[in-house]
């Protein structure tokens, strides 16, 4: 059973072949490409279903072929890099990637990502996450002045304009709606949206709720309350 298409992005040639070699060895199609150029041509020949993206490229930024990535497709990306910088986690993060990982890594690991991001994807054919039960993605949440609908995997406002939220985002904004008044820690969140070892100093949770609150607007802030040394809490409006 074909899991999905991975496509990996590096210049180390000997890490793609290592790459190809476990991932299709766990039931992935792989496709590789070495520089910015590749990456582009890949984007708009073959159907994606996540990416995984160096950040060193001979030809590109990898920061920068986000945009590029997310004008062409709806697939996760992974970032893959030496990179161990908090800064740049956050400024991809931002960017719109959905995960990152540092080099070197387990291949189970990057294995367990890859899982985490396709299980965030919404279903091509029923139009819901493809691992939760149906009943629950076929319901609609209020989320202050937007709706929450996940049969289209999106936040819209009240004129039906979407927020644009990446993957990441929206299970995370749906997790915490699911938990209405209730204090979800950042660990908590973490087992709830991603695979892989919840580490204290991890920002990530952090740096997608940021986001969440800036596309939410004036509301983002009430919406989504802190609870200081210990996580987030939905607190929609009576």
């Amino acid at each position: 059973m074909n899991k999905g298409t991975v496509l990996t992005v590096d210049d180390d040639e000997g890490l793609q072949s290592v790459l190809k070699q476990y991932l299709e060895g766990d039931g992935y199609t792989v496709v590789s490409a070495r520089n910015g150029a590749q990456l582009s041509d890949r984007l708009d020949a073959v159907e994606l279903d996540v990416i995984l993206l160096d950040l060193v490229l001979p030809d590109a930024d990898g920061v920068n072929l986000i945009s590029l990535i997310k004008s062409k497709t709806q697939a996760p990306i992974v970032v893959v890099s030496g990179k161990n910088d908090t800064t740049e986690k956050i400024i991809c993060l931002e960017m719109g990637a959905d995960d990152y990982i540092t080099k070197p890594f387990e291949m189970r690991e990057l294995s367990a990502r890859i899982k985490a991001a396709l299980r965030r994807v919404p279903d091509p054919v029923n139009g819901n996450e493809k691992s939760e039960p149906a009943k629950k993605q076929n319901e609609k949440i209020a989320v202050g002045e937007f709706v929450l609908d996940n049969n289209q995997f999106q936040v819209f406002d009240k004129k039906g304009k979407s927020l644009d939220l990446t993957t990441g985002e929206f299970q995370l904004l749906k997790e915490l709606a699911l938990a209405p008044r209730r204090t979800l820690s950042r660990e908590r969140l973490f087992e709830l949206t991603r695979d892989g070892e919840f580490d204290g100093y991890d920002r990530v949770i952090d740096i997608q709720v940021g986001r969440i609150r800036k596309k939410l607007g004036k509301e983002g802030v009430n919406i989504i309350k802190t609870v200081r040394g210990i996580g987030y809490m939905f607190a929609p409006k009576e």
